[in-house]
């Protein structure tokens, strides 16, 4: 996680961090019903200081009709991290998307080898 937030410690930072990552844990893809952090589709997250924080990830395909329901998912999630006030969803293409990006939880429950 990259984060831009000198007024907390390095050990609130990472508390926050491992709270935001836990929250995009609840978020579950609808069609595949692994969460979108073991599914690897979270590539970075920022919190600035004045509480704003980006996710940036992808999707597993380009014109996902789900995207606009995982977006809404990760807003609600991340209400429950008390120093995100705001936030937002920056999706992104590059790197594409592919099942090596995936923990070896999600491969398991998906049966991927």
């Amino acid at each position: 996680m990259s984060e831009n937030v000198s007024s907390w410690t390095e050990q609130e930072q990472a508390e926050i961090s491992q709270r935001i990552m836990a929250a995009l844990e609840q978020v579950i893809d609808p069609e595949l019903g692994i969460d979108i952090v073991n599914l690897g589709l979270v590539y970075g997250v920022e919190l600035l200081e004045e509480g704003h924080c980006v996710v940036k990830m992808t999707l597993t395909t380009m014109g996902c009709p789900l995207a606009d329901v995982i977006t809404e998912e990760i807003m609600k999630a991340l209400k429950s991290v008390p120093e995100v006030q705001t936030s937002e969803v920056k999706l992104v293409w590059y790197p594409a998307w592919d099942t090596s990006k995936m923990s070896r939880y999600a491969r398991i429950a998906l049966g991927i080898r």
